[in-house]
């Protein structure tokens, strides 16, 4: 063996003694990086208000996972019921959300979207999530659901807040001339049932405005809108058209029904005027008609027409309060 062969020989074993501490130290702290990693992916998950969970639906419906902050909304113990019973969501959801749930379970839902649903919390109160889920499939069948959820709260706050401003007066609080017109198009193009129209119509309001002041004519207008609104119901809807215009739509109506509402108006704005300073009174116009498929706007007409002849025959009346 040469001296040259020698000379590498242990110039290379020198070299890996020095090199393998290294590789090894390198691997030490790439795992510790990465239990480190874990570690606190594990604490966000396990601390987050959002929670995930894990759930068998095949070959029997069970938990296999459900994160710690679950105990936030559902209260200490939820978890451990969850475990003993696979049936709390189906106990806890939302009657309306049910059939949400029972889709999800048979994987018949678009897991491209999120899901929205609303369950019970450790108060007793209704609370909104939004979920992302994923179907799990083994064999092409579905065995489990993963996901995550978010309580949204303060989302649909917000969303209810923005449609309320959407569909009401901002004036008196009672639906407004963009919600009557959905009503009125729905109405007229999808659904088709006996329906009536009453229009209301303030009579000298431009009186009261002119001789006493804007401020004086809106505390009419708004008084006029509490008075009808005693009327609202699921199918009973009174808006403001705007000015001193109000519509009633009466939905699955009678003609003897509507007539029957039309007194009633007539009877509490006379009760009204008895007990107060001031003396509100209305132009009134109905129409019925046995369907309301492509009948809408000639209802609407008549309704309108019908009011002005009663506003013609109140031409001579005078307010109490302003006369």
């Amino acid at each position: 063996m040469s001296m040259n062969y020698t000379t590498g020989l242990l110039t290379g074993m020198a070299i890996v003694s020095l090199i393998i501490p290294f590789l090894y130290r390198r691997r030490e702290n790439h795992k510790r990086k990465v239990l480190e990693n874990q570690k606190s992916f594990v604490h966000i998950i396990e601390n987050t208000r959002d929670f995930l969970y894990y759930y068998q639906v095949y070959p029997k419906r069970e938990y296999k996972y459900l994160s710690p902050s679950a105990e936030h909304f559902f209260g200490a113990g939820s978890i451990e019921r969850a475990f003993k019973n696979s049936e709390v969501p189906f106990i806890d959801i939302h009657p309306d959300d049910y059939h949400i749930l029972e889709k999800k379970v048979k994987g018949e839902l678009n897991f491209d979207e999120s899901i929205v649903q609303r369950w019970l919390d450790k108060n007793g109160e209704y609370r909104y999530f939004e979920e992302y889920a994923t179907p799990i499939y083994k064999n092409g069948k579905l065995v489990a659901i993963q996901g995550v959820l978010r309580n949204i709260d303060d989302k649909i706050k917000l969303e209810q807040e923005l449609q309320y401003q959407i569909s009401h007066d901002s004036l008196t609080g009672i639906y407004n001339r963009e919600y009557f017109e959905n009503k009125f198009e729905w109405l007229d193009q999808t659904s088709n049932v006996p329906v009536a129209i009453i229009i209301c119509d303030l009579d000298e309001l431009k009186y009261v405005n002119d001789h006493f002041g804007h401020k004086e004519g809106d505390f009419i207008i708004k008084e006029t809108a509490g008075l009808l609104n005693r009327f609202s119901s699921d199918l009973v809807t009174v808006a403001r058209l705007g000015g001193d215009e109000f519509a009633l739509i009466l939905e699955h109506a009678t003609e003897d029904a509507a007539n029957d509402l039309v007194d009633q108006i007539i009877k509490e704005f006379k009760s009204y005027n008895e007990t107060s300073t001031r003396e509100i009174k209305l132009s009134i116009g109905v129409s019925f008609c046995d369907h309301s498929l492509n009948n809408m706007n000639h209802l609407f007409s008549r309704a309108d027409k019908n009011m002005y002849h009663d506003k013609n025959r109140n031409k001579n009346g005078i307010l109490k309060h302003y006369s």
